[in-house]
C-alpha cells in the first residue's frame, strides 16, 4: 500500500478505530487496546503495544501512518525552566511547541499549522507563508512527544503557537475531541485554549459547537485603521463584526472571551489607545491579557516600557476592564511563535 495512501491511524476516533478493526476481521476491542497505547501510554511504535499479537500489528502497518514527532532540539530557560521544542515532521516540515510550568499545573501551547498565511506584523511565524495544516495526530503528538520528554502530565493546552488555528478548523475540532476523550489524555474542555486572529465566520462556526473552551482573540489594537496596519485580517473583518461574533460566542457558551494585547512602543500603547479598547469592549464579558511584544529580529516593533504597560492595565481597570499583564516566558530560549524553527532553518540552509 502506496504511503500516501495510508490513513493516519493516530487521528481516528475510538468510534472509528473499531470499524477500521472489523475491517480487518480483528475484534472490536482491539481498537480500544491500540486506542489507549496511543493516546494514554504515548507509544512511538506499535513495538510498545505488547498486548496486541505481531498479526495485527503488521496488518497496521501495512495500512496505516503512525505519526511519532522526531525531537530535533529543546531549549530550556534558565530563569523559569520553560522549554521550547522542535519537532520535525515526517515530510522533514519543522513545528515547535513550548512546555511551561505554572502552579496549577503544567501547560504546553501546540502549533497547528507549518507556517502561517496570516500575516500579522509582529509573528515569525506568519513571514514565510503558510506551508501546510498539520494533521490531527501531528497537535496531539506535540503534547504527547512532551509528556515522553518530561515525564511529568500535561493539565493545560494552547493551540498559540505557529499558525492559525481556525485556518485549520475540521482538525482543530477533531484534535479537541481526541484530547478531552476519557480513553486518552482526558484533558478537560475548560482547560484548553484556542486563539485566533479573528475569522468571523469560523468564531460563529465554534460557536454553534457550544464547547466550554477558552476562545482567545488577537486583537492588538482598538481600532479598524491600527488593527489593519498590524493584522491583515482586519481587512476581511471589522471590529464590529469581531465584537459582534464575540458577543455570539458569548451567548452560545457562556464562556468569557480572552483578548489577547500586545503591546507595542508608540504604536499601540498610549492613554488613548486604552481609552479606545475601552469603548470597544464596553459591557462583553471579557478578559483582557496585556502582552509586552516579543521582539523579532525581522521587525522593528520595540517593547513598550514597564511604567507604559502599567498606565495602560490601570486605565483598563479603572473602566471595570478585567486585565492581566502575560508573565513572560522562556524571553531567553526564542520564546515568540516561530523564532526557533526560523533560526534553525535558516542555518540548516547555509
Amino acid at each position: 500500500m502506496e504511503t500516501e495512501k495510508k490513513k493516519d491511524i493516530k487521528s481516528f476516533t475510538l468510534e472509528e478505530l473499531k470499524k477500521e478493526m472489523e475491517s480487518m476481521e480483528e475484534k472490536s476491542f482491539r481498537a480500544k487496546q491500540v486506542y489507549e497505547w496511543m493516546h494514554k501510554k504515548q507509544a512511538v511504535s506499535y513495538e510498545e503495544m505488547t498486548n496486541i499479537s505481531a498479526v495485527l500489528a503488521d496488518k497496521c502497518r501495512e495500512r496505516y501512518v503512525y505519526t511519532a514527532l522526531t525531537l530535533v532540539r529543546v531549549q530550556e530557560s534558565k530563569v523559569d525552566g520553560t522549554k521550547k521544542y522542535l519537532f520535525e515532521l515526517s515530510d522533514g516540515n519543522m513545528v515547535e511547541s513550548v512546555w511551561m510550568r505554572y502552579k496549577h499545573g503544567n501547560s504546553v501551547c501546540i502549533s497547528s499549522q507549518v507556517g502561517c498565511r496570516m500575516g500579522c506584523k509582529f509573528c515569525a511565524s506568519t513571514l514565510d507563508g503558510l506551508e501546510r495544516n498539520l494533521l490531527v495526530s501531528e497537535m496531539l503528538d506535540q503534547i504527547y512527544a512532551i509528556i515522553r520528554h518530561t515525564g511529568e502530565r500535561v493539565s493545560n493546552v494552547v493551540v498559540m503557537g505557529s499558525g492559525e488555528p481556525m485556518d485549520n478548523y475540521d482538525n482543530l475540532l477533531k484534535f479537541i475531541t481526541l484530547l478531552t476523550d476519557e480513553n486518552g489524555l482526558n484533558i478537560s474542555q475548560r482547560n484548553i485554549t484556542v486563539s485566533t486572529c479573528g475569522i468571523v465566520p469560523k468564531i460563529r462556526q465554534l460557536a454553534d459547537c457550544r464547547l466550554q473552551i477558552t476562545l482567545a482573540i488577537s486583537l492588538h489594537a482598538a481600532t479598524n485603521e491600527k488593527r489593519r496596519q498590524l493584522m491583515p485580517i482586519a481587512d476581511r473583518y471589522s471590529l464590529d463584526e469581531l465584537m459582534e461574533a464575540c458577543a455570539y460566542y458569548f451567548e452560545q457558551t457562556g464562556r468569557r472571551i480572552t483578548f489577547e494585547y500586545s503591546l507595542v512602543r508608540d504604536v499601540n500603547d498610549t492613554d488613548e489607545d486604552a481609552g479606545q479598547l475601552t469603548t470597544l469592549l464596553g459591557r462583553l464579558n471579557c478578559h483582557v491579557n496585556l502582552i509586552p511584544v516579543n521582539p523579532i529580529k525581522e521587525r522593528n516593533y520595540v517593547q513598550s516600557e514597564r511604567r507604559a504597560v502599567e498606565a495602560f492595565k490601570n486605565k483598563l481597570e479603572k473602566n471595570g476592564i478585567n486585565v492581566t499583564i502575560r508573565r513572560e516566558m522562556g524571553r531567553d530560549i526564542d520564546g515568540a511563535c516561530g523564532q526557533l524553527r526560523r533560526r534553525y532553518m535558516e542555518r540548516r540552509m547555509i
